[in-house]
């Protein structure tokens, strides 16, 4: 997939770069919030997030929960960073599904 892929998945969802606390820069400019930030966003949307490595399989798997602990949602990455972007992704899609 790559880090290039959940930022831009980020992006299509309308994510806004307008505040860059906790963010960094890809090498052609776009910026992307870091692991932290996207913990502080899932935290505002009501769910917890977790990153672990899955030595198995070489990748690191983030998945996030509601209040109750119950899984909502899961997605894989190279690294921590793209698998925390890639999530807040997909959550930001999921959330825009259920408002509608």
């Amino acid at each position: 997939m790559g880090l290039d892929f959940a930022i831009e998945e980020l992006y299509a969802t309308g994510w806004s770069t307008l505040d860059t606390r906790d963010c960094a820069h890809t090498a052609n400019g776009r910026v992307y919030p870091l692991v932290d930030r996207v913990r502080r966003e899932f935290e505002r949307a009501g769910y917890t997030l977790t990153i672990r490595f899955v030595q198995l399989f070489d990748c690191h798997r983030a998945e996030w929960s509601d209040a109750a602990g119950a899984p909502v949602g899961a997605v894989v990455g190279q690294s921590d960073q793209e698998a925390a972007v890639y999530a807040l992704a997909q959550m930001r899609r999921q959330s825009a599904r259920v408002g509608a």
